[in-house]
């Protein structure tokens, strides 16, 4: 029999997601374990591997359409000519579950008359923006010109292959693509990035991304599921905790000298960076501290007897913070190691959700961005994030008299909820003793 394929919740966090790209087109035969789409969640791109088999009858969204969770995106039959109205009726009637009533932004002021600028050049006024409605309706064709490719059809693109083509300079409008109803997919983009399939409108070579129009001052830049997410996190955390911060000044020159020291004598495919030793500092510490070590979960508090530490990793959708789990048990080189390869599977949306979810303790670092000191926000339901800063050489007194040493600033941001001030003043003292004496790593 036919059966009606829905949006699947691929992360705990996910509300919608969008089909990066269909595997399978209507027609073809799928195998159980065969992925049928490329689904983008709130914090990677996954596949959708089937756990029947049969024929893809229709398709039912758009490639870059984002889809609520639960919502019909597929019909799959058992076979070619089964009978599927009325599940294309059932599908056409769905209705999307209740969006939660989001605070309603500020209408945007009206522009300034059309006046000269000192470039010689006017600003186009333009009407206030009306107010959003609480529940978007599906998205409208945009009010502008339609790209179309070589045949004078409209073009279509998956938004991860007119992210690969902006980011290589690829004219994508010049593309025929394989995917359904001619849709250019990222393997179309890739292949033209090759050189092996790039076609032009007139056989010319590409043209180059047009500079934005005189008198147009801004574009606005459609939210990613990942930045949704984001903002999502970061408001209620920022909303709901009472976060307090403490703040210490680290001594870093054996730390330094250690790196130097563990780096030439242990030669080897990964270096170890300051960043690996202070998460293996960190794992030391909590182990003496549990109460840092630990989640608030509304009517009790978790304490972790592991450490499970998430590491802030930027991406070009924002941040995600993969988890290494178990790190008192894991020594320098195989934390170096294990970061570097979760944190290039992060960049490239590559990550399961479980080793992205949950984690008892957080740490990020801006030291490389020669900051000096932040205060980070606390992700959620952990009672805790380290942000570190970067290493700076001032003047320190020692013995007395004035010299220069090499500091880094540390802050510590808690959940007043379950961490009190004497305990994050407690944490920082070990912290520090650690780094400025790393062989307390090896107790």
């Amino acid at each position: 029999m036919a059966n009606l394929l829905t949006m699947p919740s691929l992360s705990p966090t996910m509300e919608t997601g969008v089909i990066s790209a269909w595997r399978k087109q209507e027609g073809e035969f799928i195998e159980v374990g065969e992925v049928l789409a490329e689904i983008e969640t709130d914090k990677a791109v996954m596949d959708y591997e089937m756990a029947d088999e049969g024929y893809v009858r229709a398709l039912l969204v758009d490639e870059g359409q984002e889809v609520a969770v639960g919502m019909p995106i597929a019909i799959l039959s058992e076979s070619e000519d089964e009978d599927i109205s009325q599940l294309r009726a059932q599908a056409a009637s769905a209705t999307p579950p209740p969006a939660e009533a989001a605070p309603a932004a500020p209408p945007e002021p009206p522009a300034p008359a059309p006046e000269a600028s000192a470039a010689g050049l006017a600003t186009t006024a333009q009407a206030p923006a009306p107010p959003a409605p609480v529940a978007a309706p599906p998205a409208a064709p945009r009010a502008e010109p339609v790209p179309t490719g070589a045949n004078g059809g409209r073009v279509k693109i998956s938004p991860y292959g007119k992210k690969l083509a902006e980011q290589n300079q690829i004219d994508w409008r010049a593309l025929v693509g394989s995917g359904p109803g001619g849709r250019i997919v990222a393997a179309d983009v890739e292949s033209a990035i090759s050189g092996a399939a790039a076609v032009s409108a007139a056989g010319a070579a590409p043209a180059p991304v047009p500079p934005p129009a005189p008198g147009v001052a801004f574009e606005d830049v459609p939210l990613s599921q990942m930045r949704k997410a984001i903002a999502r996190k970061m408001e209620e955390s920022k909303r709901t905790v009472p976060h307090f911060q403490a703040t210490r000044k680290v001594r870093v020159e054996r730390l330094t000298s250690s790196r130097e020291a563990l780096n030439s004598e242990f030669p080897s495919d990964v270096r170890i960076s300051i960043n690996d030793m202070i998460v293996k500092a960190c794992a030391v510490a909590l182990r003496q501290h549990p109460t840092v070590n630990s989640q608030f979960l509304g009517d009790r508090v978790r304490r972790f007897y592991t450490v499970d530490i998430a590491v802030a990793v930027g991406t070009d959708d924002g941040l995600i913070t993969p988890i290494l789990r178990g790190v008192e048990h894991k020594g320098l080189r195989e934390i170096a190691a294990e970061i570097r390869e979760m944190a290039g599977r992060a960049r490239e949306k590559k990550l399961r959700p479980e080793e992205y979810t949950g984690g008892s303790f957080t740490i990020s670092n801006l030291g490389m961005y020669g900051i000096t000191e932040f205060n980070g926000i606390i992700n959620t339901p952990q009672a805790c994030l380290l942000a570190v800063s970067g290493i700076v050489s001032e003047p320190v007194v020692e013995d007395g008299a004035l010299a220069v040493g090499q500091t880094m600033n540390i802050t510590l941001s808690s959940d007043h909820r379950v961490v009190d001030g004497v305990t994050a003043a407690q944490f920082l003292d070990t912290l520090t003793r650690i780094l400025e004496n790393p062989v307390a790593m090896l107790l």
